[in-house]
């Protein structure tokens, strides 16, 4: 969303993109071309071209990646800037989503990174550091405290084979934000007192490094919200549904059908209706033709009739621009910063 990235910009030290779509973004908001990384396992020639041409680092994928921006800086004269992403030999425990440890398509598998390091200093161009991301949606901070620390410790020993000093080392994310019932605010003061053990070893054994850490979900994730109206109220053998002009194809992730193994609600909300007021059982259905465009399985919400709005909160992240806009031909849904 570019009036959020905006927004984002001058509040934040750099800014990750994931293909030249969102590169285009960074650089129209005025973000620092020093400060944007990008990563992403299929990084197209033209896209690298234009990674180079910015002068923003490029996370490194895989071999071909090397040979390819090799070749680019040797037609342009160039020297492209490059980061390393680490599959580590380590998972993130109790995170969403792991992005990292075992067989991934992310990143460089930690025991033939050396092999890379060596390409990547034959090859002349700018090594910078190690990117590593273990894992998403994390809300125990204990393991979050062991990942950074494996992810440290793998850098400091990947460090003795690469071609020049470590100027970047990013250390992931994973910092969850609560969605469900029953769970609470990430703590963060274990993983700060953690964070503070590793820059100050850092100042010592990589003093040339800046450490980076990762904090989309949980900088901008709470802030969002998605609002739907009603347009029907159904009655179908005992259960109630409010049918709604909104669903998966402008928020997936509120449908169970981003990363989610047994579906769970987000919070909810009749938005016009916030006041105590009559309650009843419903489900929130969407417009498509899918038993999958679900919204809110049967929960207690105040009463509600065709018109009303249903909110939907923690919506700052994973939302329109991770859901299926096209499918159907329904209405796109409008973003405003507020």
């Amino acid at each position: 969303m570019p009036a959020l990235v905006c927004h984002m910009a001058g509040l934040v030290d750099g800014i990750d993109v994931a293909s030249a779509g969102e590169l285009k973004v960074a650089l129209d908001a005025g973000a620092d071309a020093q400060e944007i990384s990008f990563a992403g396992p299929a990084k197209r020639r033209v896209e690298l071209q234009q990674a180079v041409a910015a002068g923003i680092l490029i996370n490194i994928e895989s071999f071909r990646e090397v040979a390819e921006l090799a070749s680019i800086c040797d037609d342009t004269g160039d020297v492209a800037r490059l980061a390393v992403r680490v599959n580590p030999d380590f998972e993130l425990k109790s995170s969403g989503m792991k992005m990292g440890g075992g067989a991934k398509q992310f990143g460089v598998d930690a025991e033939q990174v050396p092999e890379l390091l060596a390409e990547i200093g034959r090859s002349g161009m700018a090594f910078e550091g190690f990117h590593l991301f273990a894992g998403s949606q994390n809300l125990k901070p204990e393991a979050i405290v062991e990942a950074q620390g494996k992810s440290y410790e793998l850098a400091l020993r990947l460090a003795q084979s690469a071609p020049s000093a470590v100027r970047f080392l990013n250390l992931g994310g994973g910092f969850g934000i609560p969605y469900f019932p029953g769970e609470q605010p990430l703590d963060l003061a274990p993983i700060a007192a953690n964070l503070a053990g590793i820059a100050e070893r850092a100042r010592r054994e990589l003093p040339e490094a800046e450490l980076v850490i990762e904090l989309g979900r949980y900088l901008v994730g709470e802030a969002g919200i998605y609002v739907a109206r009603i347009v029907d109220r159904k009655l179908s053998r005992g259960q109630t549904f409010l049918v709604s002009d909104g669903g998966l194809h402008h928020h997936l992730s509120a449908s169970g059908n981003f990363g989610q193994v047994i579906r769970k609600n987000y919070p909810v909300a009749i938005g016009n209706r916030m006041l105590p007021a009559e309650r009843e059982t419903v489900s929130v259905v969407g417009p498509l033709c899918t038993p999958l465009d679900l919204l809110a399985d049967r929960m207690e919400l105040a009463v509600a009739r065709a018109g009303d709005l249903v909110v939907i909160f923690q919506s700052g992240a994973y939302g329109f621009t991770a859901s299926p806009q096209a499918f159907l031909g329904h209405p796109p849904c409008t973003e405003l910063l507020v």
